[in-house]
């Protein structure tokens, strides 16, 4: 129940509670006599220097759906690029060598800068909130670079008239939307979960980010249809000049729509200009126990005592973040001398010194993102190279670089079998969770997955690649899954502890440890951006990137089971 009118719900809500005996005006705060406890609770929250902003107001599902759409047309891009990087550069004359080298600057940057546009964006000051100035920024971004990506060719050719020098433009330009497409697309999905955790109920963020994770795999499942279709020779091919520049629109047009839907969908409170600023009277009543969570609104009071062994009788949550929303950085409003100390190198240390279980989790999720991004980012040029014998270096009206685009086409369709066999292994997770519980279904992941690329890797054939592409979804689930979940419960067993040593311990924060896994992420593209290249050119075939992605799997089940500390 909630203790605001609904005017004064549209009034910003975060606030902080003055030091104590630092009052304006009024009598100091003191403990309720009919609450026992009170006056812990009130230094508890002053200790941790922030108080939790009051309870938003509950969301309605058209609402969550139409702030979920941006990530259909996130992924609608992603799967454009996914899609057609390798065969793009290729053809405009890119060494075999250097193709993956596209792939090393955007983690570069994304793996030292962002934990500090996060921090940033938490302390955002502007008057149309905190999240929507970096996601209309990144979101601009990314409208660029998929501009350049999938047009580069196509306008250097009209400007540059040397053709010697023209090849090396456009790869230069290629190469540049491709960065940049990936710089922003990568960074955007911190400020949109943050936005979502900000404007929600704990109950809204559950709905939230399901619809999140459904439109997800709805928009990679849209875009790879796109790609897969003959555009070259349809009236929209001919109208605007090849099938490049239909993909393109589609692509622009979806991503322009969708963020600007995104951006009014749901209102933002900016952040409080005057950090002694006080919160409503009223809002001082939310006061209730620290065990509630920070923003959480003020329970019954429990009984005294140790809690039971069985009263816990929450489900496991099975959404992308779960429970770890609930004491996530984006919630607290840090004091001044903590913002001074949040740099990349405290934010690094805090990463190293993390309990050896987060980092065995931190070691598997780098495992598993590395042999999933060898396949997935290469997987179209292995169709159109070894299952099609095509040859992306041919004559671009040859019969061979006509092959090499069919194998393009039908390794689409391949990925668009893997975004709707993720979206339905999501829902058969929940039923095996009380079978095998969270490890087993993190070893199940790795396990299927690297099977079936093996099988890939071995007999390259038609039929049976595109039925093996559903285990590409089945890694994809887990990879967004499994890990945030092991990291909500490593902590729900942490805060258990501590209440039962009645501690005055500050909990393990959970923003710090998914912004560990998400830079887990960036080194796996910066290990297979700087290496997977080489390895294809001393091999000379690109089915050593089939089978290393298999390669790394298998090792990755092996760390899991001998490592991963097993949640009852």
């Amino acid at each position: 129940m909630t203790l605001l009118s609904e005017d004064q719900s549209s009034r910003p809500q975060p606030c902080r509670l003055p030091d104590p005996g630092k009052h304006s005006g009024g009598p100091p705060l003191q403990p309720s006599p009919d609450r026992p406890g009170s006056r812990d609770d009130y230094m508890d929250s002053t200790e941790a220097g922030v108080f939790g902003a009051v309870e938003p107001p509950r969301r309605s599902r058209g609402r969550l759906v139409l702030h979920g759409l941006v990530m259909f047309g996130r992924e609608f891009c992603y799967a454009v690029e996914a899609a057609f990087v390798t065969p793009v550069l290729l053809s405009v004359g890119l060494p075999r060598s250097l193709y993956s080298l596209v792939w090393l600057i955007s983690p570069i940057l994304g793996f030292l800068l962002q934990p500090v546009i996060g921090s940033a964006s938490d302390h955002c000051r502007s008057a149309w909130g905190r999240r929507r100035p970096y996601i209309l920024t990144l979101g601009i971004l990314m409208l660029l670079g998929i501009t350049l990506f999938l047009n580069g060719d196509a306008v250097i050719a009209a400007v540059v008239g040397d053709r010697s020098s023209r090849s090396t433009w456009a790869i230069v330009v290629v190469m540049l939307g491709v960065v940049l497409f990936d710089f922003a697309a990568d960074f955007i999905d911190g400020p949109i979960k943050a936005y979502l955790f900000d404007v929600c109920s704990h109950n809204d963020k559950e709905r939230g980010l399901h619809y999140h994770a459904l439109l997800t795999g709805l928009g990679g499942a849209c875009g790879y249809l796109v790609g897969a279709m003959d555009w070259g020779h349809s009236v929209l091919g001919r109208l605007l000049g090849s099938e490049y520049q239909v993909i393109y629109f589609f692509s622009a047009l979806t991503w322009s729509v969708f963020l600007t839907v995104h951006l009014f969908s749901i209102p933002e409170q900016p952040l409080a200009k005057d950090p002694s600023e006080r919160c409503p009277s009223s809002a001082l009543r939310l006061l209730g126990s620290h065990c509630n969570g920070y923003g959480a609104l003020a329970k019954d009071p429990a009984p005294s005592g140790p809690p039971s062994a069985g009263a816990d009788l929450r489900p496991r949550s099975f959404s992308a973040l779960g429970e770890a929303n609930s004491v996530t950085s984006s919630a607290k409003q840090p004091n001044k001398e903590a913002q001074k100390r949040m740099t990349f190198r405290s934010l690094l240390k805090a990463i190293v010194d993390m309990p050896a279980h987060y980092r065995c989790l931190c070691v598997s999720h780098l495992l598993g993102w590395t042999a999933f991004l060898c396949n997935m980012l290469f997987f179209t040029d292995f169709m159109g190279q070894i299952v099609y014998n095509g040859n992306p270096y041919a004559e671009h009206n040859s019969t061979a670089y006509a092959t090499y685009e069919r194998g393009v086409e039908v390794g689409c369709w391949g990925l668009c079998i893997n975004a709707v066999s993720s979206a339905l292994y999501s829902y058969v997770q929940r039923f095996l969770l009380p079978y095998i519980g969270l490890k087993g279904l993190y070893f199940m992941g790795y396990l299927v997955f690297g099977l079936g690329t093996s099988l890939i890797g071995l007999f390259p054939n038609v039929v049976a690649t595109l039925a093996l592409c559903s285990v590409f979804g089945v890694m994809s689930s887990t990879l967004y899954t499994i890990p945030f979940n092991l990291i909500a419960e490593y902590q729900r067993e942490e805060e258990e502890q501590l209440k039962l040593q009645r501690s005055r311990k500050t909990p393990r924060g959970s923003g710090m440890d998914c912004a560990a896994l998400t830079c887990m992420v960036q080194l796996a593209q910066i290990i297979v951006g700087a290496g997977l290249g080489a390895l294809v050119n001393a091999a000379g075939s690109v089915v050593v990137v089939v089978l290393s992605a298999s390669a790394v799997s298998l090792l990755g089940c092996i760390f899991i089971s001998l490592f991963i500390r097993y949640v009852y």
